[in-house]
């Protein structure tokens, strides 16, 4: 991917978006479009994954038929809200290899802090694709990409749900290479760090937590 953003308008995502931001939606109900809106920003994220062929028999006739190059893709959850768009994209790339990147956010300081990190081996030959729904202060993201990098990996992309302007200049500045892609980037953040308007904290909307 050239771009350094890519916002996904596909009229389904908007619409579903817009569910998802309503204040009445209830969390089964935000899950299972959170799973169906990740599938759809996967098309984007791997819109130009690395082809080959391969000599196949159809029915009719021997074809050389179109299909995956190189290591199976890697994706990365940022826990714990990541696993909400995870799921998702699993559904539609089975055969990927699964990491986590445990971190949660200092609510004074609105700065990273690490409890868990497992990730593939041999990151530096695969595509890794980072994935947490709201890419706000830029903080945890940064922190997360930092920790893959030093794993190895050089070819990452980040997926989220929304975004703010603050979160896409931070992880711009510190990781131009990671493009990002996103159904919206929405107007600031507020005070305490959180996107506005937004649609909340995901994680608890997503679990049911407070």
């Amino acid at each position: 991917m050239s771009q350094h953003l890519t916002i996904v308008d596909h009229p389904l995502v908007q619409h579903k978006l817009t569910i998802m931001r309503h204040t009445d939606t209830p969390t089964a109900v935000f899950r299972q479009l959170l799973r169906e809106i990740s599938q759809l920003l996967a098309y984007e994220v791997t819109r130009d994954l690395a082809m080959t062929t391969k000599r196949i028999p159809t029915p009719m006739a021997e074809m050389d038929a179109p299909t995956l190059a190189g290591k199976k893709l890697a994706l990365i959850s940022i826990l714990r809200a990541g696993n909400g768009l995870l799921d998702g994209v699993l559904e539609l790339i089975p055969s990927a290899r699964v990491g986590f990147v445990g971190l949660y956010r200092d609510e004074e300081t609105l700065q990273p802090v690490q409890y868990y990190f497992k990730v593939p081996e041999a990151l530096e030959d695969r595509l890794v694709i980072a994935v947490d729904p709201m890419l706000a202060t830029g903080n945890s993201s940064v922190a997360a990409i930092d920790l893959l990098k030093k794993a190895g990996a050089s070819n990452i992309r980040f997926l989220c749900l929304l975004a703010a302007p603050e979160g896409i200049a931070r992880m711009k500045e510190a990781h131009p290479d990671v493009p990002i892609v996103t159904a919206a980037v929405d107007e600031r953040l507020n005070e305490v760090g959180y996107i506005v308007p937004g649609l909340g904290d995901a994680g608890d909307r997503m679990f049911g937590t407070k």
